[in-house]
């Protein structure tokens, strides 16, 4: 049996993330990966958009991670040469009753320290964006986007060149805690016993902590998966901004966001389903898009939308229920000495992902 400090679970871009900053304070780290690639999962499957910090709970791990993290990636991203454009979106209402819900908006943002929205009217956001139709909609200009393949190739390499290691094709197949550590049992045949291990498996890991020998089931939430369906435009798009529609209950509804070639794509919405694996786009879905999408863009051609890709959201709240904040568990939480749990790393997983990573090495640096 091999025996290391710290083993992460899970090459997404928070796994990445977290064995990057444990690398840099000095830590032996391996990151454990299931699939041949990293980032497969939900990282490869969102939006790519850089968030502002806007829609969360005041106090919460969502905001106050989102907000710093969002500096932390632009600033990450303009020193390593990672392509991304501070583009920003317009959140818009398309009729009176909801420009109450932009002040909302407004509000909350501020008491989440995000202090550059500014409200504008339909003639404002003509001048801005002439192909819109909206009554009133809020600008934030610190909204972006950013080619998020390119940044966990960027963490993989600070990981490594600070000595840590990522291993491909080597999912966890059991967990057991003891007084001396953690014995990790790899689908490889490996066993390694581990000081601190951080579970970052996204959208399996509940399922994962599941399997940990000595880790009480009431630390462990329920899985949910909310699917969101992506439909890209043929053709160019007229805008240079991001579009957000005021948000829905589950999402922020069905937004139109841009790649950084320009290419425009649709959605997500929310389709709760049984299986992560799930990720098949039914055609038939494009026509509740567009009537979603004519609200703010009347002349969105008939059959200019195809079936584009779909992401899975990593819910720990299921249809109906209040959305949750981000589940980062540490011993003080459950007890077992050396393991972080990552439940719910949903939106705005990708933004927060430095400030998560610096989060639970805090974490880790305390318990130690």
């Amino acid at each position: 049996m091999e025996t290391i400090d710290s083993v992460v679970i899970g090459a997404g871009v928070v796994g990445l993330a977290v064995g990057r900053a444990l690398a840099l304070q000095g830590r032996e780290v391996l990151v454990l990966e299931s699939e041949g690639a990293i980032g497969t999962g939900t990282s490869s499957r969102n939006s790519e958009v850089i968030h502002a910090g806007i829609y969360y709970p005041q106090g919460s791990l969502k905001a106050r991670l989102c907000v710093q993290g969002r500096e932390q990636l632009y600033a990450y991203a303009q020193a390593r040469g990672v392509p991304h454009r501070r583009c920003g979106k317009l959140i818009v209402a398309t009729s009176e009753a909801q420009v109450a819900a932009l002040h909302d908006i407004q509000a909350k943002a501020a008491a989440n320290g995000v202090h550059d929205l500014a409200l504008i009217d339909a003639a404002q956001a003509a001048a801005m964006e002439p192909a819109l139709h909206c009554v009133a909609a809020q600008h934030s200009p610190s909204t972006g986007i950013i080619d998020s393949h390119a940044l966990m190739l960027s963490l993989q390499g600070d990981l490594e060149d600070a000595g840590g290691l990522v291993a491909l094709r080597s999912g966890v197949e059991s967990a057991q805690v003891h007084a001396q550590g953690i014995v990790l049992r790899t689908t490889d045949g490996g066993r390694w016993l581990c000081r601190t291990v951080v579970n970052a498996a996204g959208l399996r890991a509940p399922a994962l902590a599941r399997r940990f020998d000595g880790l009480a089931a009431a630390h462990v939430p329920p899985n949910h998966w909310a699917k969101g369906n992506y439909f890209v435009l043929a053709g160019r798009a007229p805008f240079s901004r991001l579009i957000y529609p005021v948000p829905e209950a589950a999402g922020l509804g069905v937004h139109l966001t841009l790649d950084l070639g320009g290419q425009a794509k649709f959605g997500p919405d929310v389709q709760w389903v049984e299986s992560p694996d799930d990720l098949q786009v039914d055609p038939a879905r494009g026509e509740a898009f567009y009537a979603e999408v004519r609200r703010y863009w009347p002349a969105l051609a008939d059959g200019a939308l195809m079936p584009g890709y779909a992401g899975m959201r990593p819910k720990v709240s299921g249809p109906g229920e209040a959305a949750r904040d981000f589940l980062i568990q540490g011993p003080g939480t459950h007890g077992v000495a050396g393991l972080v749990n990552l439940f719910g790393i949903e939106s705005p997983g990708l933004t927060s992902s430095l400030a998560i990573a610096d989060h639970v090495a805090d974490l880790l640096h305390r318990e130690s």
